[in-house]
């Protein structure tokens, strides 16, 4: 285990400004999404625990709180955090996340996502927590038969990524309704962007996310594009997909949690904006952004992918207080763009 000190920064937020609220423990928040989670946290002053073993994660991501080197399947230090920090409020993102490894290797997905999310449960509900907000994934959707998904849409994961999230899912379920933990679960759906700011993106090496790959083509780090299939039933022949920027998602979960703390019940709401754009249109708005073409590649179809999966968000907007700020593909590439070349200056000056 490995502690990091407290690390405020002080042109965002004093300590002056905290809330009396008791610690929020965040599994995974030196990764891509839980990083910005736990910066909109620390601008509204909460006290912070981060626990993070750094497979993928990145330390100097975690701009607030405390930072503790270590795994959520390790009871023993789970139990002692939730009680040494007073911890009332979990939320969990640390999980592995790619696709194609999951079906390569399912028991390495099924361990840290599944046995080890059994393991923070076991602890929450002995230490008393309170609230629990999940990070899930439309990949519980597996191959819906309609484009636009609702929370109601039956779930039916065709790969071990998806089907140890829906476990999770299951036990979270099953948890609140024995104990008095509630939670709310974020399903996913394309996640993308980076902090408007600058200050933090995703660092992940061989991501497999389309606009993060796209980015990374058009700065030079990576030869080409891929396109899985140019024959799909939508307008240009390419997949459609629901992208919703990184800083919408994490106000997402700032906004579950006051809506925990005010007493809300348990429940399942999927994250997105409601709207796709294909893989074609995403190209051309990195190419416009860009200033200059990146290089493109067409493959045929791979097994599994749907033509177009758009989330449903009307329970999203009626349950949370929530109203996106970057519901605009050209945000969302634009801060790609900025935090790839960002990155590529950090290597250059190392």
């Amino acid at each position: 285990m490995t502690l990091f000190p407290i690390r405020l920064d002080e042109s965002y937020v004093s300590m002056q400004n905290k809330t009396q609220n008791k610690t929020i423990l965040v599994t995974g928040g030196a990764g891509y999404i839980g990083s910005h989670v736990v910066k909109q946290l620390g601008l509204a002053g909460e006290s912070i625990v981060v626990l993070d073993n750094l497979s993928t994660g990145f330390s100097d991501a975690v701009l607030f709180g405390e930072l503790i080197v270590g795994d959520t399947g390790d009871q023993e230090l789970v139990s002692r955090i939730l009680k040494d920090s007073q911890v009332e409020s979990v939320i969990h993102f640390a999980a592995h996340t790619i696709v194609p490894e999951s079906v390569e290797n399912p028991l390495k997905y099924y361990g840290n996502n599944t046995a080890n999310t059994r393991n923070l449960l076991q602890c929450c509900q002995q230490a008393g927590v309170k609230h629990f907000i999940f990070s899930s994934t439309a990949a519980v959707y597996g191959m819906p038969e309609k484009p636009l998904i609702s929370e109601a849409t039956p779930t039916s994961p065709i790969n071990p990524y998806g089907s140890s999230k829906l476990m999770s899912e299951w036990m979270l379920r099953d948890l609140s309704a024995a104990c008095d933990l509630n939670h709310v679960i974020l399903r996913y759906f394309n996640v993308a962007g980076s902090d408007p700011e600058g200050k933090i993106g995703q660092s992940t090496d061989k991501a497999t996310l389309l606009i993060k790959v796209a980015a990374e083509v058009a700065v030079g780090k990576r030869e080409k594009l891929m396109v899985f299939g140019t024959d799909y039933p939508t307008p240009d022949g390419t997949g459609v997909r629901d992208y919703i920027h990184v800083s919408d998602l994490a106000d997402a979960h700032i906004q579950a949690l006051d809506y925990l703390r005010n007493g809300g019940e348990s429940t399942t709401l999927n994250c997105g904006y409601g709207h796709g754009y294909s893989v074609r249109e995403v190209i051309d708005t990195v190419n416009a952004v860009n200033g200059q073409p990146i290089t493109v590649e067409e493959q045929p179809r791979r097994a599994g992918d749907p033509p177009q999966l758009v989330a449903a968000v009307d329970k999203l907007h009626s349950t949370l207080n929530w109203t996106p700020g970057y519901d605009d593909l050209n945000d969302i590439v634009r801060t790609s763009l900025a935090w790839e070349r960002t990155l590529q200056q950090k290597k250059q000056t190392q």
